[in-house]
């Protein structure tokens, strides 16, 4: 038995102690004419997808995997998913959702369900010993499940208990050769216990590599040592500690986090944030308004949760899960009970953009708190982004978030260069009946300025959106197309007339199946914080792909 499997049953198994399961839905999709579709969410409970057929792909916060017959695919809470599927034959594909409950430790013996950080030990894809196996656990619960008889339905969840015992049992056999799922492995052990000690040796063993294999391979994949990983993390984890409030010490935090060396401690945080864990912890309590739906992209980039936010922007439920913002204050769209809303909140800053907030109003909010309107139109986002630091006194971290950034985007640049060669990529955004090649002040600049990608000829990089018609697509001669279309149904139809012209099927990057696709948010979004999240997109879309 190896260090992992080993390590697994000692340590992440043992957490099932405590745990009770209840399968609360379970759907089997079979013979379907059009894709199964799984839209961008925050998972809320715990979910697996068994891929008894047909072909799909699946992304776990950023992280592309395609779909594979003989797999099942464990989710968890709060981790952001997307997935789809097609192409089933009589077997199906099954998508279950499931409650892990836990004891609470306290003498009443009563059981929480676990809805964030869950310590179900097993995440990701697992690939089945035996399919056919799984298969039928899953049909038979299928059917216990829409039977009438309650005795019938209670022998469905001790078959789902059944299945899994198959999927845990399964997961301790993956392949020790399987490097990439190694190095997996070894990112999320490391983030299971950043608490430890944790040495270069005790990981390498974790990977069953050698010491030296497993620190080039780890950096080639991830872009830094593992390290400096675990030191990311762990700051990260700190970050939200101090973000939460309460009267931990900063010897508290730091020993909770894994360093019993305080001033290593200081001196890392400041080195990763920009800024003093003391600094930040002050800095924390801030109440600062996002006025504009763009400000809270700048502001998580300066390590600022929002204290109030526009309700009505499709992101900010994003936010809200993933920096667990509990507090977060919706606000109205209506100007007068917007500002009504933040006066009452009793804000310490407000941030907005200055085109979009009329003169007046922003005479009105400037009595409430300080506030302060980016210049929008004749800076770009790096600019806006030192723009707000400087209002906020925060320049440091602005500019260690940006030092962070051109690292980051220089690597995942690297990762996809062999997938690209020279290729040449045209984004195309389509709103209602209007097509967009997108160049300057969108995402086209993470791509063309950031990523180094070539655009084809004819895409003038100054302009914002360029305006075309169908007909002028084939002009560019793009070799790649990464396309993306607005939710409503006028485009949604623009894009059915596309897709069914022979102009369409006549493109280039569509006969050698060179076309991407991306959800209109984020990504129409211009603000630092969503650019960083378009390199993990790009790792997707041409690393983790090919």
């Amino acid at each position: 038995m190896s260090d992992r499997e080993k390590n697994i049953k000692n340590t992440e198994y043992a957490s099932l102690e405590g745990m009770c399961f209840k399968l609360r839905k379970m759907e089997h999709i079979q013979n379907q004419r059009n894709q199964w579709e799984l839209r961008l969410q925050f998972m809320e409970s715990h979910m697996i997808l068994v891929a008894a057929s047909g072909q799909g792909w699946l992304t776990i916060d950023g992280k592309f995997t395609e779909l594979r017959q003989g797999s099942a695919y464990v989710c968890l809470p709060g981790q952001l998913v997307e997935a789809a599927a097609h192409s089933f034959d009589e077997r199906g594909f099954y998508h279950m959702r499931f409650d892990v409950m836990e004891d609470d430790g306290s003498s009443v013996r009563t059981m929480q369900i676990i809805n964030r950080n869950s310590p179900f030990p097993v995440k990701g894809e697992v690939v089945v010993t035996s399919p056919v196996s799984i298969n039928a656990l899953c049909e038979s619960i299928c059917q216990c499940q829409l039977d009438d008889n309650h005795l019938n339905r209670f022998r469905g969840q001790i078959l789902f208990q059944e299945m899994l015992h198959t999927i845990l049992q399964n997961a301790l056999h993956a392949q020790e050769n399987d490097s990439e799922a190694a190095l997996e492995y070894v990112k999320g052990y490391m983030e299971q216990h950043y608490q430890q000690e944790l040495t270069i040796d005790h990981l390498a063993k974790v990977a069953g590599m050698s010491t030296r294999h497993f620190m080039r391979l780890f950096k080639k994949r991830h872009g830094c040592g593992a390290i400096d990983y675990l030191a990311i993390f762990r700051i990260k984890q700190a970050q939200q500690l101090m973000r939460i409030g309460g009267q931990n010490r900063l010897r508290d935090i730091a020993r909770h986090v894994g360093y019993h060396d305080d001033i290593y401690f200081r001196r890392k945080f400041k080195q990763i944030s920009g800024v003093p864990p003391a600094a930040f912890m002050k800095n924390s309590r801030q109440k600062i308004v996002a006025y504009n739906a763009s400000n809270i992209g700048q502001l998580i980039a300066l390590q600022v949760n929002p204290s109030a936010a526009p309700a009505d922007h499709p992101w900010t439920d994003y936010y809200t899960r993933k920096y667990h913002m509990n507090a977060l204050l919706p606000l109205s769209s209506k100007a007068l009970i917007k500002r009504e809303e933040i006066r009452l909140a009793i804000p310490d800053f407000i941030i907005g953009v200055d085109n979009l907030v009329p003169v007046d109003e922003q005479a009105m909010l400037k009595e409430i708190a300080p506030a302060y309107f980016v210049p929008w139109k004749d800076n770009d986002w790096r600019i806006h982004l030192r723009l707000v630091a400087q209002f906020l006194d925060k320049t440091a971290a602005a500019e260690a978030w940006l030092e962070a950034y051109d690292r980051k985007a220089l690597f995942v640049s690297e990762q996809v260069k062999p997938a690209f060669k020279n290729d040449s990529l045209l984004i195309l955004r389509i709103t209602g009946e209007r097509y967009h090649a997108l160049g300057s002040r969108s995402l086209g600049t993470v791509f063309y300025d950031d990523l180094q990608l070539t655009p084809p000829r004819g895409v003038d990089r100054l302009k914002e959106d360029q305006q075309l018609t169908p007909a002028q697509l084939a002009d560019f001669d793009a070799d790649r197309l990464l396309l993306i279309v607005d939710e409503d149904s006028l485009s949604q139809a623009s894009w059915r007339t596309l897709m069914n012209s022979e102009l369409w099927r006549s493109l280039k990057a569509v006969r050698n199946s060179r076309v991407d696709f991306l959800p209109s948010y984020p990504w129409v979004e211009y603000s630092a914080f969503i650019h960083e999240l378009m390199l993990d997109e790009a790792l997707k879309l041409w690393r983790d792909r090919a």
